[in-house]
C-alpha cells in the first residue's frame, strides 16, 4: 500500500521535509552561542543583554549581536623615549603586561562600550597609552637600583595605579612584569660592579682560606703521619732491641751452660788425668825413693863441689859485670852534666846576644833620631840664609814641570783625528802645534805674576845676584833662642 500512494503525496511529503529542515536551519542560524572565553552583546527589541557560556536567539532584523573577547591580552609595554628616575637618569624599560575584560556583566558591557567596535590593534593601542604614562610617573618615583633589584615591586605598584583607569574601561590587570632595563651612560653596568668586586673579593678570600686551611690540615696530617712513622720506628726498634736482647741473652745462657759443660768435662778430666797422674807419681816416687837413697851420697859430694863453683862464679860476676855497669853509670852521669853545662852556656850566650842586639839598635835609633836632628837644623839654617836668587831658582827649575803636568792631558789621547775645512790661518796639525805653542807662552805670563817681575828684569837680577860677596858669620851669641836651646 505504501508504494501504492500517489505521486502528489510524494511530492507534498519532499516539500514538508524540504519546508522543515529550511526552518531548522535558519532556527539554527537564528540562535547564537557564547563559549567561556567571549560574551555575546545582544541588543535591540528585547533591549540589551549580555551573553556568556550560554546561547540565545537573536532575531533577525529586529535585534543584532556582537562578540566581545574576554581571553587575555598580553602585549608589549615599551615607551619610545627614555623614561628619568628619582635620580635624573635616563633608562629604557620593556615590560609586558597581561590584561583581559572583567567577567561581571557591568565590566563588560563597559569593555564593550569602550572597545566593541575596535579591533584588537586599536584596542591595545589605547591600553599602551594608558600603561605607558602611568610607567612614566612610577619611574620617576623609583631609583635606578630600585627598578633593577625589585621589579616584583615596580609590578605591584603598577597594577595598584592603573587599577582605577582599568575599572573605567571594565579591565583588570593580570600581571605586570618588566621584561629589560637599559641605559645608555653604563649606569647599571657600572652599579653590578661594586658587588662584583665584593663577591670576586669574598671568593678570592675564601679560596686562599681555603688553601689555608688545606695547607694547614695537610701540615697537620703530614705531621701526625711523621709522629705516627717515628712512633713505629721507636716501637720497631724498641722490639728489635728487646729481641735482640733476649737472642743475647739466650746466646749467654746458652754459652754459660756449654762453658758450665766444658768446665765440668774438663774438670771431670783433670780428676781422671790427675788420679792417674798421682799414682804414677806414687809409683815412681817408690821406684826414685830408693833411686835418691842410692844417689844421695853421690849428692852431697856434688852440692860440695856445686858451692865451691858457685862461690867463684860469684866472685867473678863481681868483678866483671858489676864493676863495668858503675863505670857506665859514672859515665853517663858525667856526660849528662857536660850536656847540661853546655844548654845553659848556650842559654846565656843566646840571651847575651839578644841583649846586645837590643843595646845596637836602640843606639842605631838614637844616632839615628840625632842625625835628622842635626839634619833638620842644618835646613832651617840654610832657610834663613835663602835669598831672592833661590826663589828665582825655584820658579825656573819648576818651569819644565809646569809645561809637562800642561801637556800631561794628551799623553793620555790614544789617537786625534784631524778634520780640516781650510778656513783661517792655521788648520790641521797646524792648529794642534799652534794651540801647545799658546799654552808655552802663557808660562812666562803665570812665573811673572808668581814672582812679582817680568822675565826680562829676573834674568838680568841673576848676574847681580851670583856676585854678591857672602855674608860674615854670625857670632855665636846672635844665634836663634831654637838653635841655642838645642846647643
Amino acid at each position: 500500500m505504501f508504494l501504492g500512494l500517489s505521486i502528489e503525496i510524494w511530492v507534498f511529503i519532499g516539500l514538508g521535509v524540504l519546508t522543515l529542515l529550511f526552518i531548522m536551519n535558519w532556527a539554527a542560524r537564528l540562535y547564537r552561542k557564547a563559549g567561556p572565553h567571549e560574551a555575546l552583546i545582544v541588543y535591540g527589541f528585547r533591549n540589551k543583554r549580555v551573553v556568556v557560556g550560554r546561547g540565545t536567539m537573536v532575531l533577525p532584523l529586529i535585534e543584532n549581536c556582537h562578540d566581545l573577547s574576554l581571553e587575555l591580552m598580553s602585549f608589549d609595554v615599551a615607551p619610545q623615549q627614555d623614561l628619568y628616575t628619582k635620580q635624573g637618569v635616563a633608562v629604557t624599560v620593556e615590560a609586558v603586561a597581561q590584561i583581559k575584560v572583567k567577567s561581571d556583566t557591568e565590566s563588560i558591557w563597559t569593555a564593550a562600550e569602550q572597545f566593541l567596535t575596535k579591533t584588537d590593534q586599536e584596542r591595545e593601542g589605547l591600553i599602551k597609552l594608558v600603561m605607558e604614562g602611568h610607567l612614566r610617573g612610577i619611574i620617576g618615583q623609583l631609583t635606578v637600583e630600585e627598578i633593577v633589584k625589585q621589579p616584583e615591586m615596580v609590578g605591584d605598584r603598577m597594577r595598584s595605579t592603573c587599577a582605577d583607569d582599568m575599572n573605567k574601561m571594565g579591565l583588570e590587570v593580570i600581571s605586570f612584569t618588566i621584561k629589560e632595563v637599559r641605559d645608555k651612560n653604563e649606569y647599571i653596568i657600572n652599579m653590578g660592579r661594586p658587588d662584583v668586586a665584593r663577591i670576586k673579593r669574598d671568593a678570592d678570600v675564601a679560596a686562599a682560606e681555603a688553601d689555608r686551611d688545606t695547607a694547614i690540615r695537610r701540615a697537620l696530617a703530614t705531621r701526625e703521619a711523621a709522629v705516627a712513622k717515628a712512633q713505629a720506628d721507636q716501637d720497631r726498634v724498641l722490639a728489635e732491641t728487646l729481641s735482640l736482647a733476649k737472642q743475647a741473652e739466650a746466646t749467654r745462657d746458652l754459652e754459660v751452660k756449654r762453658a758450665q759443660y766444658v768446665e765440668v768435662t774438663k774438670r771431670q778430666q783433670a780428676q781422671a788425668d790427675k788420679a792417674y797422674d798421682i799414682q804414677t807419681n806414687i809409683m815412681q816416687q817408690q821406684v826414685i825413693a830408693e833411686q835418691v837413697k842410692v844417689q844421695q851420697v853421690e849428692k852431697e859430694q856434688q852440692i860440695k863441689v856445686q858451692e865451691a863453683e858457685i862461690n867463684r862464679r860469684e866472685k867473678e860476676l863481681i868483678a866483671t859485670v858489676l864493676k863495668g855497669a858503675e863505670i857506665e853509670r859514672q859515665r853517663i852521669e858525667t856526660l849528662a852534666a857536660a850536656e847540661k853545662q853546655r844548654l845553659i852556656a848556650e842559654a846565656e850566650g843566646h840571651a847575651s846576644a839578644i841583649r846586645a842586639q837590643g843595646e845596637a839598635e836602640s843606639e842605631i835609633i838614637f844616632k839615628k833620631g840625632d842625625a835628622e836632628a842635626r839634619a833638620m837644623n842644618v835646613k832651617a839654617e840654610a832657610y834663613q840664609e835663602y835669598n831672592q836668587a833661590a826663589i828665582y831658582d825655584k820658579l825656573l827649575t819648576s818651569m819644565p814641570e809646569i809645561m809637562r803636568a800642561m801637556a800631561a792631558p794628551l799623553a793620555n789621547v790614544d789617537r786625534i783625528t784631524v778634520v780640516s775645512t781650510g778656513n783661517g790661518d792655521a788648520t790641521g796639525m797646524n792648529k794642534i802645534t799652534g794651540d801647545l805653542t799658546k799654552m808655552a807662552a802663557q808660562v812666562p805670563a803665570l812665573f811673572e805674576t808668581l814672582a812679582g817681575m817680568s822675565m826680562t828684569e829676573m834674568l838680568s837680577k841673576v848676574r847681580g845676584i851670583g856676585d854678591k860677596s857672602p855674608k860674615p858669620p854670625k857670632p855665636p851669641e846672635s844665634l836663634p833662642p831654637a838653635d841655642a836651646g838645642k846647643k
